[in-house]
């Protein structure tokens, strides 16, 4: 079990990081805003001053379909990570495990209710995990669908969800899954693994974009135990929940998109929700210990020689899960100021090139496997190449090494790859999964 300290109240910073000069005529304007959060996660949070803080719940969701006893290794991962996962409850977090089928059935504790977690319950939680058994389907929607009925039936200030699934959602439609998936969406957040190599990689790494979450892959089903006990930690580590960035733009400004680019790229522009004349809130999920950054670009109105304006302020807020008033944490302003200085025009921030390069790395590594797998060598080879060469200039050494186990590396500067005759599927599978991690820019 997890040790925590005297709660501690978080406190939230906005860096913005630029370059405000435009030429006549320029537009387009351009920012990195890092949020970053301290003394609200493994300190042992007590929440924002005047909301709920402090009272979390996990909901384990566990993949119990046929498919799990070939091999029977992972049923057997599957007990002996949820059993670490249940150990690495704090004292006081309520939780619940489900054994996930074609349906969704309750296996500790019952009822439609959560425990809270004791020496006691954590005991009694382990000794029910003996009885899954693997048989059936996989209708993970089911599964979502119930861990957020457990979660709200409590009054809880941060809702989490862990999942694990060993195969494709074949008992219920994907318009089935999106439902639900709409439905659960910004009531709780959710990590999301897939074991072996038998699953879906979209829809693993669908469900925990949607849920704000983490998704990964776990091809032996031996690491399973020490994955779920860091997620498990990280969820611990949760302070603050129901985190907005709200961007408010002055009068002619269009957003162009708002994206967190570190640790991992995740567009957010389509997850706006208005929040008062010019303003709208996208969502960031709960926070720990930790710093993000996040992309803002917006279009603002031409204007002479000279002028400046402010293009857009980010704030960071907390919204009240009780219905009352947003909480300001912090915040930013992102300037635009117009200049004949060609040196000052047009000098591109460090910040920003760093992370339009990892967003690319990402969407190249995604249309090279798709293009492999379709049988576009040369298109895989072109997209994988570009790939290699960016990761190689950001210096992303992780994402470099997984794909250097799909392409054989010519000249990792000008993108020179061979693709390779043979790739082990659960390579192909971690590139895939993790594509979206990026580094943090040196700074």
């Amino acid at each position: 079990m997890a040790n925590f300290s005297k709660p501690t109240v978080p406190q939230f910073s906005v860096d913005v990081y630029q370059n405000e000069f435009l030429p006549e005529g320029g537009r387009e304007v351009s920012a990195i805003v890092t949020v970053t959060s301290t003394g609200g996660g493994t300190s042992g949070a007590v929440g924002v001053p005047g909301f709920a803080g402090g009272s979390a719940g996990v909901v384990i969701m566990v993949d119990c379909s046929g498919s799990m006893d070939y091999p029977a290794t992972k049923m057997r991962g599957a007990r002996e990570a949820t059993a670490a996962a249940v150990d690495t409850l704090r004292d006081g977090t309520s939780f619940a495990v489900v054994a996930g089928t074609h349906v969704a059935k309750e296996v500790y504790p019952g009822n439609g209710r959560l425990a809270v977690a004791d020496s006691r319950t954590r005991a009694e939680a382990k000794e029910a995990l003996r009885s899954l058994s693997a048989g059936g389907g996989t209708a993970i929607g089911t599964w979502l669908r119930l861990a957020d009925r457990l979660l709200s039936s409590a009054d809880l200030a941060i809702r989490h969800g862990i999942l694990l699934t060993d195969g494709r959602n074949e008992h219920e439609s994907p318009e089935e899954l999106r439902a639900a998936l709409d439905a659960s969406a910004g009531r709780f957040t959710c990590d999301a693994r897939g074991v072996g190599t038998d699953w879906e990689v979209k829809e693993v790494t669908g469900i925990a974009s949607a849920l704000l979450g983490t998704a990964d892959i776990v091809a032996d089903p031996a690491g399973l135990a020490a994955d779920f006990t860091v997620m498990m930690e990280q969820a611990m580590g949760k302070g603050v929940a129901d985190v907005v960035l709200r961007l408010w733009t002055p009068v002619g400004v269009e957003i162009g998109y708002v994206k967190q680019v570190a640790p991992a790229v995740e567009d957010l522009t389509a997850r706006r929700t208005e929040a008062g004349p010019r303003a709208g809130d996208y969502p960031t999920g709960s926070w720990g210990d930790e710093s993000r950054d996040y992309h803002v670009s917006v279009r603002v109105p031409q204007a002479a020689i000279g002028q400046e304006m402010l293009a857009a302020r980010v704030s960071l807020i907390a919204l009240d899960p009780a219905g009352g008033d947003p909480r300001p944490l912090s915040q930013g302003l992102v300037r635009a100021v117009w200049t004949d200085d060609l040196v000052m025009s047009t000098s591109i921030n460090p910040q920003v090139a760093h992370y339009t390069g990892q967003a690319e790395l990402a969407d190249v590594i995604q249309q090279g496997l798709d293009a492999r797998k379709s049988g576009d060598r040369d298109g895989a080879t072109a997209k994988l190449g570009r790939a290699v060469q960016l990761a190689a200039a950001s210096g992303n050494a992780d994402t470099a090494k997984l794909l250097s186990k799909v392409v054989d590396v010519v000249d990792a500067a000008t993108g020179t790859v061979r693709l390779k005759a043979k790739v082990a599927e659960a390579d192909e599978m971690t590139l895939e999964t993790r594509s979206t991690k990026t580094v943090r820019v040196k700074r």
